[in-house]
């Protein structure tokens, strides 16, 4: 039977989600307390890669047990073995063929600049001293709407099949001395989004116009495109499924 796991993690201890040979990952930690607890070797198959430092506020998984489980007693044991960064939130059970990476159908980000230097925020948002135009920014982000290949955005040396990303938000949202970047695709690259950001931000200075964007994006390279921000400040903080994957008991 395949059970989808909910969960949030903190993820500046972890060099990402995914499995390494020689690093501390997302996926080893779960994996390690989801094989204790069941008594037998359980892998899991994440909805996403996320980069060393960032945060998802929610991730899925899946995962496949013979054994019949009481998803609230594992939840309790899970969060039990668990770090106190790692949060199991929610586990059930889907039809037998859903994909937790496949079968997704958005995924949205946030990325935290903060607009004045705060001793309690530094560890999760991107300090920034200098004075950013938010409304060439925001010009520039309806750009992204026009264009389906991001290359130029996308970390080099990335073994994928095509560079097209569905990118349905993409929006500046001001909160108190917070800026709060947010955006929603059906599928994002490698560092996208922290690319995305970087570019935007070298608007905001006025280092390049909004249009310059038009010739990024179309040049397909990475070394056209603005700095990648640092990950500290990133989140993962949704992700959309059908309906009728869920199975309700």
């Amino acid at each position: 039977m395949r059970h989808f796991l909910e969960l949030s993690y903190n993820g500046k201890a972890y060099f990402g989600w995914q499995n390494q040979p020689d690093a501390i990952s997302v996926q080893e930690v779960i994996e390690k307390a989801l094989s204790t607890i069941l008594k037998e070797s359980t892998s899991i198959v994440g909805a996403g890669r996320t980069d060393t430092g960032v945060h998802a506020l929610q991730m899925f998984a899946h995962f496949d047990t013979e054994k019949t489980l009481n998803q609230s007693d594992l939840k309790y044991k899970l969060n039990s073995f668990l770090p106190k960064d790692i949060a199991i939130h929610d586990i059930f059970k889907v039809t037998e063929n859903t994909h937790a990476r496949f079968d997704a159908l958005s995924r949205e980000y946030l990325y935290k600049i903060s607009l004045k230097k705060n001793a309690f925020t530094f560890n999760n948002s991107y300090y920034l001293k200098s004075t950013l135009n938010i409304d060439k920014m925001r010009k520039a982000s309806k750009i992204l709407f026009e264009y389906r290949d991001f290359q130029c955005f996308s970390k080099s040396n990335t073994d994928v099949k095509t560079y097209h990303c569905n990118i349905m938000k993409a929006e500046w949202i001001e909160e108190k001395n917070e800026l709060h970047f947010i955006i929603k695709a059906d599928r994002f690259l490698r560092n996208m989004v922290r690319a995305i950001v970087g570019t935007l931000i070298n608007i905001g200075l006025g280092k390049i116009e909004a249009e310059d964007l038009h010739n990024i994006i179309k040049s397909k390279n990475r070394s056209e495109a603005g700095f990648s921000v640092p990950a500290h400040a990133l989140y993962l903080t949704r992700i959309e499924y059908p309906e009728h994957i869920k199975i309700n008991e």
